[in-house]
C-alpha cells in the first residue's frame, strides 16, 4: 500500500474528542493566515473559511427550507464528461463538504461553540446569515425555485435533453416552465416525465447554472454585487475567526491537491446540487472545484455516487475519501478506498502535512 499506516487516521476516532494522535503534533497555524485571508485583496475570493465538527444533519434537518428527504425527480442520466485526455491521472480525493471542509451544520447547531468554547449565540447567528446568503444566491442566480423539487446528482445528467439552442436572449421567466412543474408534479419521482419540451427548458436552467458557476467561480463577489459583497466577506470573515480557520486549513490541502498535474478533487456531499453550488461558490471553493466534480448525493447516496465516480475515471487510479461521517467512510470501505477521517484542526494540518511529503 502506498500509504504508510502511521498516516493513516484511525478508523475508530472519537467523533466527540479532538484527534490526540502524536503523528498529528503539528504546529497550530500562524495567527497571520486568518487576517491575511480577510485583509489581502487578491486572496479574498481564493480562500475558505469553515470549521470541521463530527456532528452531521439528519435527514429532516438537511436543508431546512425545502429539501425534506422527499424523492426526486429522475432525470435522464447522460454520462459524465470523461476524464482528462492526457490519462496520467493518478488519484482522486473524494471530499465531503459540510463539518469537513466548512462548518456550517455545527454552527447552526452550536455543537461547534460548544466543542471549543466559543459563544452559542454567535455561531448560531453566523450560521443563521450565511444559510440565508445561500439560499438567496441559489434562489436569485441559481434558479433554485424553479430545481428544488427537479433535484440532479450532477449538473449534466440532464444535458441530453439540451438543444444547445442560443441562450442570450431567452427568457426564463416567461417560457412557462414553473407553472408546468407545479401543478402537475413532474419532477417527483412518480415515474411521470415531462415532455420534450418541458425537459429542454429543465436542461436549459441546469445549462445557465453552469454557465453562471464558471464565469463567477473566480469572482463571487461581481455575482453578488457591491452591497452583498462586502456583507459576505465580512461574514466569511467572522465564520473563519470563529472556526479558528478551519477553511483555510482545508483550502491548503486542496490547493495542494489541485495544484497537481495527477491529481483531482471530487466533492460528494448530502445538499441539493443547487444550493450545494451555492455554497461552493459563498466559501470560494470554486478554484478548486470544477462544476463537473460536484456531485449531490441527496437522492442516490454517498456510496453510488462513489460508483458513478468509479465509472467516470476507471479503476486504474487510487480513490481517498476524506470525510467525518458515517455514510462517506461506509461507501469508502466497500469500495476498498482509504478514508482520511477529520474531526479537529489537527486533522487537516496531518492531511496537508501527508501531502507536502507526498505520502498522498
Amino acid at each position: 500500500s502506498p500509504y504508510p499506516a502511521h498516516y493513516m487516521t484511525s478508523s475508530n476516532t472519537s467523533p466527540t474528542t479532538p484527534s490526540t494522535n502524536a503523528t498529528y503534533q503539528l504546529q497550530e497555524p500562524p495567527s497571520g493566515v486568518t487576517s491575511q485571508a480577510v485583509t489581502d485583496p487578491t486572496a479574498e475570493y481564493s480562500t475558505i473559511h469553515s470549521p470541521s465538527t463530527p456532528i452531521k444533519e439528519t435527514d429532516s434537518e438537511r436543508l431546512r427550507r425545502g429539501s425534506d428527504g422527499k424523492s426526486r425527480g429522475r432525470g435522464r442520466r447522460n454520462n459524465n464528461p470523461s476524464p482528462p485526455p492526457d490519462s496520467d491521472l493518478e488519484r482522486v480525493f473524494i471530499w465531503d463538504l459540510d463539518e469537513t471542509i466548512i462548518v456550517f451544520h455545527s454552527l447552526l447547531t452550536g455543537s461547534y461553540a460548544n466543542r471549543y468554547g466559543r459563544d452559542p449565540p454567535t455561531s448560531v447567528s453566523l450560521g443563521l446569515r450565511m444559510e440565508e446568503m445561500i439560499f438567496n444566491l441559489a434562489d436569485t442566480h441559481l434558479f433554485f425555485n424553479d430545481l428544488e423539487e427537479c433535484d440532479q446528482v450532477h449538473i449534466d445528467d440532464v444535458s441530453s435533453d439540451d438543444n444547445g439552442q442560443d441562450l442570450s436572449t431567452y427568457n426564463f421567466g416567461t417560457d412557462g416552465f414553473p407553472a408546468a412543474a407545479t401543478s402537475a408534479n413532474l419532477c417527483l419521482a412518480t415515474g411521470v416525465r415531462g415532455g420534450v419540451d418541458w425537459m429542454r427548458k429543465l436542461a436549459f436552467r441546469y445549462r445557465r447554472v453552469k454557465e453562471i458557476y464558471n464565469t463567477y467561480k473566480n469572482n463571487v463577489g461581481g455575482l453578488l454585487g457591491p452591497a452583498k459583497r462586502e456583507a459576505w466577506l465580512q461574514l466569511r470573515a467572522e465564520i473563519e475567526a470563529l472556526t479558528d480557520s478551519w477553511l483555510t486549513l482545508a483550502l491548503k490541502a486542496l490547493s495542494l491537491i489541485h495544484s497537481r498535474t495527477n491529481c483531482v478533487n471530487i466533492l460528494v456531499t448530502t445538499t441539493q446540487l443547487i444550493p450545494a453550488l451555492a455554497k461552493v461558490l459563498l466559501y470560494g471553493l470554486g478554484i478548486v472545484f470544477p462544476i463537473e466534480n460536484i456531485y449531490s448525493a441527496t437522492k442516490i447516496g454517498k456510496e453510488s455516487c462513489f460508483e458513478r465516480i468509479i465509472q467516470r475515471f476507471g479503476r486504474k487510479v487510487v480513490y481517498v475519501v476524506i470525510g467525518d461521517g458515517v455514510e462517506e467512510e461506509q461507501g469508502a470501505k466497500k469500495h476498498a478506498m482509504p478514508f482520511w477521517r477529520v474531526s479537529s484542526h489537527s486533522d487537516l494540518m496531518a492531511l496537508h502535512h501527508a501531502l507536502e511529503l507526498e505520502y498522498l
